[in-house]
C-alpha cells in the first residue's frame, strides 16, 4: 500500500502561488537596497535550500553562495538552545556584505548565535532573510531585515521544511497535524 504524505497535513497555510510571488517581492527589495554591492549569502542548511535557490533568481546583482549547517533541535521539535556548528563556511565574510537565509525563525536562540559568530569574523555588514517568523516563540531578539511571511505557532512543513527529513519537497507550507510529531514523540521515549 502506499502512503500519501498530504494526509499527515492539516492545511495549507501559504500556497506555492503566494511563496512565488512573496520570494519575488523580497528579490526586488533586496536588489534596491544592495545596488552597487555584492551580496555574499548563506544559506541554512537544509530547510533553507529551497528558499534560497528561488530568492538568488530574483536578486539582480552579483550573488556569491555558501553555506553553514548548524543543530540545536536535536531529535526534538523545540530548539534547545545549544548550537553546533556541523558545516562552516567555505568562504572568506570578512569586508563581504552577509544576508543570512533562513528557512524559518522560532525561538531565535540559533539566528542570534550566528549573527554574533558571523559579526566577529569582520564582514561589511549582516542581515538576516527568512522565508518564515514566528514571533510567539522568540526568546532572542533579532533584527529580521527581510520576512517573507509571519506566522502563528503552527508546526509547519514543505518548502524545505521538515519533520524527520519528510515533506521537504512540498511545493507550498502546509501546517503538520499534531498527532504526526506527537505519535513522533512518544515513540521517542519508549
Amino acid at each position: 500500500m502506499s502512503y500519501n504524505m498530504m494526509e499527515d497535513v492539516e492545511r495549507i497555510l501559504i500556497s506555492e502561488a503566494e511563496l512565488a510571488q512573496r520570494v519575488k517581492e523580497l528579490g526586488a527589495q533586496i536588489t534596491a537596497d544592495y545596488t552597487g554591492k555584492e551580496i555574499l549569502m548563506i544559506g541554512i542548511l537544509r530547510g533553507a535550500v529551497l528558499f534560497m535557490s528561488d530568492l538568488m533568481r530574483a536578486i539582480s546583482l552579483p550573488v556569491s553562495l555558501d553555506f553553514m549547517a548548524v543543530s540545536s533541535y536535536g531529535v526534538s521539535t523545540t530548539s534547545s538552545g545549544v548550537v553546533r556548528i556541523m558545516k562552516d563556511l567555505d568562504e572568506n565574510a570578512e569586508n563581504k556584505h552577509v544576508l543570512i537565509v533562513e528557512d524559518i525563525i522560532d525561538s531565535g536562540l540559533t539566528l542570534n548565535y550566528l549573527v554574533d559568530n558571523l559579526k566577529s569574523r569582520r564582514p561589511a555588514s549582516v542581515k538576516i532573510c527568512t522565508l518564515l517568523s514566528k514571533p510567539d516563540r522568540r526568546k532572542a531578539e533579532v533584527q529580521i531585515a527581510y520576512n517573507g511571511f509571519t506566522i502563528p505557532d503552527y508546526f509547519v512543513v514543505g518548502y524545505g521544511l521538515d519533520f524527520a527529513e519528510k515533506y521537504r519537497n512540498f511545493p507550498f507550507i502546509g501546517v503538520l497535524k499534531p498527532s504526526v510529531y506527537q505519535s513522533a514523540k512518544q515513540s521517542a521515549k519508549i
